[in-house]
């Protein structure tokens, strides 16, 4: 096996070192040499190998005939129980299997991991020692399985090897045995991305719907793995895309947590469910946003995923961005629209929660949304997501070159001409609620903290009058949309 075959030479004497490496490269007249000095041909190196593995694997019959001749243990096993006629197996030295079954090696062995003669030769796709294993050795168990209880067939299919799945079947394999870990071969090839073997068992007729110990499908196991080939392979052949695994989640929430795009594209186009909560209560939105996956959080939005959905938490979306200060993910759910009002059980709203955590920025973008979303109820009812003026709508910090004068007055008015607790009087003059006054003096930056307080709520408030202008411009501009907003 080639992971299993590092040049080993610790734990050896220098002559035993020497013949290892002339067995390896099939040097005759060394080991010739070597062996009439009398030097040991069994002598193992750190790893149990023998100079017969080095040769059986490497596939040089010399070798091979000269090792057995001078009384190398044919059966002789590694560290790993992998002994010359498995190397010669895994490797596809049809020859040296031949001269190593002559020569009286076990056939009926397994490695350490369980894997037999068929094992090896169907997972590194040998079909011509497939056929010898099949017709020419005594009693070859077809469905035998390893440690992990998987058969030759598993293991073609785990391994993408088509030509040794197709001998395999043409043999009479049991296609729907199950590993201990009730996986088919139908969830392996998936999970491995191996399309044409996948096809294939699916043109046998492998049950899409079988499930393993957790409860995944083949196409739960497609999706984990972001093969997106095999997700549109498995969805046009039938696949349910709303099945539940034993956690129920679904193939949407094994594509949230991936951030596949096109996976999770693929399944919304094929009826996936955007609002369905796993046992954590959690929606594909809440994965989408706890581990910071923007693109695919603006996909489930475009979706119509719930953005006021709460877990078991009682987190919405937004609870987690305020967190973990996601500033992007923050951005597109408070643009789309989210119910700020909501709590979790500890009783904070995504203000609370961003404050506490002393994210400033997202403070000041959520105190932003809430006081647009009441400017809008007020002049505009409910705002249409196509609208134009949406697309441009943005509650972050303005770094614009056109404003820079404008922000430097407001700097220079709230750090010169503004003394403690005046802020506060201009923001309830302005209609700041209690929890935004709240949430922005939860900053503390010395004695001086009521400085910066009162800057960014002149931001705030900038922002807001900014934005209402922009949306009135955008009214005026349609002929058909009703002149009824006004300045803020």
């Amino acid at each position: 096996m080639g992971e299993h075959l590092p040049w080993e030479t610790d734990g050896l004497h220098p002559l035993e070192r020497q013949l290892h490496e002339a067995a390896r490269r099939n040097n005759i007249g060394r080991m010739k040499e070597l062996i009439g000095r009398r030097v040991n041909v069994r002598a193992r190196n750190q790893v149990g190998r023998v100079a017969l593995h080095w040769a059986a694997g490497a596939g040089h019959e010399q070798a091979v005939r000269l090792l057995l001749e001078h009384e190398a243990a044919v059966d002789d096993v590694d560290a790993f129980g992998m002994n010359a006629i498995l190397l010669s197996a895994w490797f596809g030295h049809l020859q040296i299997l031949q001269i190593l079954v002559n020569s009286g090696a076990k056939i009926h062995c397994e490695n350490k991991d369980g894997l037999t003669l068929l094992h090896c030769a169907a997972q590194k796709g040998h079909v011509q020692v497939l056929a010898f294993i099949m017709e020419d050795l005594e009693d070859v168990a077809l469905d035998h399985t390893d440690k992990l209880g998987r058969t030759a067939f598993h293991r073609a299919a785990e391994h993408g090897q088509l030509d040794a799945l197709d001998f395999l079947v043409g043999s009479g394999c049991d296609h729907s045995v199950k590993d201990k870990e009730g996986n088919t071969a139908l969830h392996l090839a998936a999970g491995r991305g191996h399309l044409s073997v996948l096809q294939r068992l699916v043109d046998i007729g492998l049950d899409l719907e079988e499930r393993n110990v957790e409860g995944l499908t083949a196409l739960h196991a497609a999706v984990e793995g972001v093969h997106p080939d095999c997700v549109q392979l498995l969805l046009g052949a039938g696949s349910s895309v709303n099945t539940l695994t034993q956690k129920e989640q679904s193939c949407l929430h094994y594509a949230a947590l991936s951030g596949s795009e096109d996976v999770a594209r693929a399944l919304i186009h094929s009826g996936a469910c955007t609002n369905v909560s796993d046992r954590q209560g959690a929606s594909p939105m809440h994965l989408a946003v706890r581990h910071n996956f923007p693109a695919l959080v603006q996909l489930l939005v475009d979706a119509g995923s719930d953005l006021d959905a709460t877990d078991n938490r009682q987190q919405t979306p937004l609870h987690l961005a305020a967190e973990h200060a996601w500033q992007d993910i923050a951005e597109m759910l408070l643009v789309a629209g989210v119910n700020l009002n909501l709590r979790d059980k500890q009783g904070k709203t995504a203000l609370a929660v961003a404050a506490r955590s002393n994210h400033v920025v997202l403070v000041d973008m959520i105190i932003k949304a809430d006081r647009l979303y009441k400017w809008e109820k007020d002049h505009l009812s409910l705002r249409d997501p196509g609208d134009p003026s949406g697309k441009s709508l943005t509650f972050k910090q303005d770094h614009r070159q056109e404003t820079q004068q404008l922000r430097s007055v407001l700097w220079r008015l709230a750090s010169r001409y503004l003394r403690p607790q005046e802020w506060k009087k201009l923001a309830y003059c302005w209609e700041f609620t209690e929890a935004h006054v709240h949430a922005i003096e939860q900053q503390w930056t010395g004695t001086k903290s009521y400085q910066e307080h009162g800057h960014r709520m002149l931001l705030i408030w900038l922002h807001g009058v900014a934005t209402a202008e922009n949306i009135r411009k955008e009214v005026s501009s349609d002929p058909s949309t009703p002149r009824k907003c006004a300045a803020m």
